[in-house]
């Protein structure tokens, strides 16, 4: 694996994603105009004026708003597993505290936290920005943890051909801290095991050591 390659990567995905950021690739993938129309009448719903002062504009950033954070939809995150890199390696690769933020799609309220990743290779190994990589581009859903956990365990079962994998995801979901029960501080934990992580104890429970070894 080359970090010269990795650096590359980074640099392209980065100019890539300030071109996402352009209105003009946001309205071809979302209808912005029914967005706007849509956030008038909540305002309106809720006894506010939406052509007032404060209000005007808002209709039109939360559209983008909404863009941006369900862009995920518009990007197939398999792209981002097809180069790998030939290695005689066959132990526990990890990738611990990948940040995230998602949107629930129970009340369309955020949850973020931190993805844990690890794969057992099977003579291929992946950039380990790719990693990063996937759990963004699934994040940006409207989901629930469970799936966002399974999803990004099935991808990387699948695509990188490992002989095994394990996902854990820790969030905190704002439609229980700010609303609801309002118990702030709560944390969900979900995992997901695949091959070798879900059928041999001692491979699932190296891979949970390396996660949490250190924070005990």
């Amino acid at each position: 694996m080359s970090a010269a390659d990795d650096v590359i990567d980074e640099i392209q995905g980065s100019l890539m994603g300030e071109a996402d950021d352009s209105d003009t690739t946001v309205s071809e993938q979302v209808d912005l105009p029914r967005m706007e129309r849509a956030v008038r009448e909540i305002l309106a719903a809720v006894g506010e004026d939406p052509d007032r002062e404060g209000l005007k504009d808002t209709p039109r950033r939360v559209a983008k708003m909404y863009a941006e954070l369900f862009s995920g939809l518009h990007e197939d995150p398999r792209a981002h597993l097809q180069r790998v890199f030939t290695e005689q390696y066959d132990e526990v690769v990890l990738v611990r505290d990948i940040s995230f933020n998602s949107m629930c799609e129970h009340h369309l309220m955020p949850f973020m936290g931190k993805a844990h990743i690890g794969y057992m290779p099977d003579g291929k190994v992946l950039g380990l920005s790719k990693l990063a990589r996937v759990v963004e581009v699934v994040a940006h859903r409207p989901q629930v943890q469970e799936r966002m956990t399974e999803t990004i365990a099935d991808l990387l079962e699948s695509e990188a051909n490992a002989k095994g994998v394990a996902v854990v995801i820790e969030a905190t979901h704002t439609c229980m801290t700010v609303r609801g029960v309002r118990k702030p501080g709560s944390l969900c934990v979900t995992s997901a095991m695949k091959g070798l992580f879900r059928s041999h104890l001692s491979s699932r429970s190296e891979v949970m050591s390396l996660i949490y070894g250190s924070r005990r």
